[in-house]
């Protein structure tokens, strides 16, 4: 005879699946956030770092019921181990990845090519054409299928989703997108202005038209996403119409350690009179230039101390980045024609005030201004730092990628959800 079923298992209501891990893979980090979708609250996030050496490092953070971070230290030999790492910091506070509360993995996947114009399931098909992409992303998208691969093998059963960095700036016109080179090269191998950096800038101009108290469709906002990378994009009614990175994440804004804009015969002129290969140019361009190749250091809150104690060539590097900034900003207003608000966001656009006042400075004609008390302000809450007089608002709007992608992710395997916002 059969035990009969407690009550208690005959009774309960089944779960309805309502949490979201976000996974953002670089080449030797794993950074990870665990989302409950129904009030989208956080309730674990992580970093994963230096993955593959004797000095890894795992920072565990609890962010429910007041728990402290937790951090493992040794050598984590991969992706593999780092997630499973990942994944018994997560059991040990009661969200273990076999809950059935998990109701899928959402990946950053930095390339989605011209094929991925929106969130999409992971299929193997689709795991191919990430795989193809991998020539005009060598440094990320490599990374990002690793996450993918190994994150499939821990929940074969799950839903993944893929949320590209490019998927937004797919609007733009082929006049903005479109390089002007011979076009069967160029389609031959992919070759136009794709951007990056697509979930922040999503999320920072609708969160901007929010502050300003109108709908997405009706605003126009220029996005300056100022990190160690860092992209400007000219949003016009909800949609990317421009944006400074191209190909790849080296074009556009001055950055920490990548150029940005460069003639581009400056690499045949190295490569003939310097004897550089192309592999030494594009480590240059892309590790040992912006501010880093400027001054030496490719933090901002390094420089402007460097500053206030005279040193002349932290001052310059200032002025470079401040020069590519305004460009961009009075370039981006006469793409959209009339612009509503300028955003800044990331790392150096949320936290430096310095840097938010000099861009803007002089540029009254354009109806732009800087209030110095508001900007002086910390926050980490979306605000306006310009005066009310002025007749194109500027403010501060924190990103958050990881909330993006667990929204969009979300959206997409469970579209009947009901969800209120906190």
């Amino acid at each position: 005879m059969t035990n009969p079923v407690p009550d208690h298992e005959s009774t309960a209501a089944p779960v309805e699946p309502h949490r979201v891990l976000v996974l953002n893979s670089g080449s030797s980090s794993v950074k990870y956030q665990l989302l409950d979708m129904r009030d989208r609250s956080r309730l674990a996030s992580g970093l994963v770092e230096r993955i593959g050496e004797e000095t890894s490092r795992l920072v565990h953070t609890p962010l429910t019921g007041g728990g402290e971070p937790r951090e493992r230290t040794g050598r984590i030999a991969d992706h593999d181990a780092a997630l499973k790492a990942a994944a018994e910091e997560l059991t040990a506070d009661g969200l273990g990845l076999d809950s059935p509360e998990l109701a899928a993995i959402g990946h950053r996947v930095v390339h989605g090519g011209l094929r991925f114009t929106a969130p999409t399931v992971i299929t193997d098909e689709v795991l191919k054409e990430i795989e193809r992409l991998v020539p005009v992303a060598p440094l990320h998208n490599p990374a990002n299928i690793t996450g993918i691969r190994t994150a499939q093998a821990l929940r074969p059963d799950l839903p993944q989703v893929a949320v590209f960095d490019t998927a937004f700036h797919t609007t733009m016109p082929e006049a903005a997108a479109r390089y002007a080179i011979d076009v069967e090269t160029a389609d031959a191998h992919r070759i136009r202005r794709y951007g990056f950096h697509g979930t922040s800038h999503a999320y920072v101009s609708r969160k901007t038209a929010e502050l300003l108290g109108k709908a997405p469709e009706d605003v126009n906002v220029i996005v300056l996403h100022l990190g160690n990378g860092a992209s400007a994009s000219a949003v016009a009614g909800g949609r990317c119409v421009e944006t400074s990175m191209g190909l790849t994440p080296l074009e556009g804004l001055v950055m920490g350690t990548r150029s940005g804009d460069i003639d581009p015969a400056v690499t045949f002129h190295l490569k003939r009179v310097a004897g550089m290969s192309a592999d030494e140019i594009d480590v240059l361009l892309n590790k040992r230039s912006g501010l880093v190749g400027l001054c030496g250091d490719n933090d901002m809150r390094e420089i402007r101390r460097r500053i206030d104690e005279g040193d002349e060539q932290a001052a310059l590097a200032f002025d470079i980045y401040i020069h590519r900034l305004k460009k961009y900003i009075g370039a981006y207003a006469a793409v959209l024609g009339r612009v509503d608000a300028v955003a800044f966001t990331a790392g150096v656009g949320e936290n430096s005030a310095p840097v938010r006042e000099a861009a803007i400075a002089g540029l009254e004609e354009f109806g732009l201004a800087v209030d110095a008390g508001l900007n002086a302000v910390r926050s980490g809450e979306p605000r306006l730092i310009s005066p009310e007089y002025a007749r194109v608002a500027v403010a501060v709007v924190p990103t958050d990628e990881e909330l993006e992608i667990a929204d969009q992710t979300f959206a997409l395997v469970a579209p009947d959800a009901v969800r209120v916002d906190n």
